[in-house]
């Protein structure tokens, strides 16, 4: 007999696996469940935001700069926490993807974002090209990949940088491993969102070698090609790229490729 897919519910029946820091996984369980999926949150880190003297001088002097960098939503919330992070008129600002620079319009802030949605797309950015002699304000979190700073340096652009947050790890609560090991009795449709390489390497240092395994049969959509590459480079064989790193656009992508 023929199954029928209910194309306004594409993933009915499945479970997303998201490895947002802990707290931060709303969004993609709403736009989960518009697809008719259900959510199982495996956070390998929580957000902690900066907010000692030298981090407030630090994103003073960055906002200051000639051109100002947001690298995530969280970046910037952290920093409006902490003070008016509106620019001044003509002031460049840029956000390495959509949702971030959604996230500055949510504070009135108009943001130019690129194409291609990580640091890459964003060191191609006109506005980043010709930087000689110019400053540049990185707001952004510590740690990651760091790609954006060497390159304005090497550009010839004083960077300023301000951390506004930090991830740290937490363990997975056994609820959630006893969870994932039943979800993995359905491999077909468990889906793997994947925005983060770092959080991907957290989560499968907490795991068994035999659940890692089972993991890796999964399918998997990443929001960029450097993160199918890390997928890949894990163990992960059915992985699908996404448009961008929203939720709709991931979930839409993997409905697309795995339904």
């Amino acid at each position: 007999m023929h199954l029928r897919v209910d194309h306004s519910l594409p993933l009915r029946g499945w479970t997303v696996l998201s490895l947002r820091p802990r707290g931060q996984h709303d969004g993609l369980r709403a736009a989960a469940a518009r697809h008719g999926a259900r959510t199982l949150a495996l956070s390998p880190h929580a957000i902690e935001r900066l907010a000692g003297a030298t981090t407030r001088e630090a994103l003073r002097q960055a906002l200051a700069a000639d051109i100002v960098v947001f690298t995530s939503p969280i970046a910037v919330r952290s920093a409006a926490a902490l003070q008016d992070v509106s620019p001044r008129r003509s002031q460049p600002v840029l956000a390495v993807g959509s949702a971030t620079r959604a996230s500055l319009r949510r504070l009135g802030i108009e943001a130019q974002a690129p194409a291609r949605m990580d640091s890459e797309g964003l060191l191609a950015m006109p506005a980043l090209v010709d930087v000689g002699g110019r400053t540049v304000g990185l707001v952004t979190g510590a740690g990651g990949r760091n790609l954006v700073a060497p390159a304005m340096r090497r550009r010839g652009a004083e960077l300023v940088r301000a951390d506004t947050y930090r991830r740290v790890p937490v363990a997975l609560p056994m609820r959630a491993q006893s969870a994932l090991a039943e979800a993995l009795a359905s491999p077909a449709r468990l889906l793997l969102v994947l925005s983060s390489a770092e959080a991907l390497l957290g989560l499968l240092a907490q795991l068994d070698p035999s659940v890692r395994k089972r993991l890796s049969a999964i399918a998997v959509v990443a929001a960029s090609e450097r993160l199918t590459e890390a997928a890949r480079d894990a163990g992960f064989r059915r992985i699908a790229i996404a448009a961008s790193a929203r939720s709709g656009a991931l979930l839409n992508a993997a409905a697309d490729a795995f339904v």
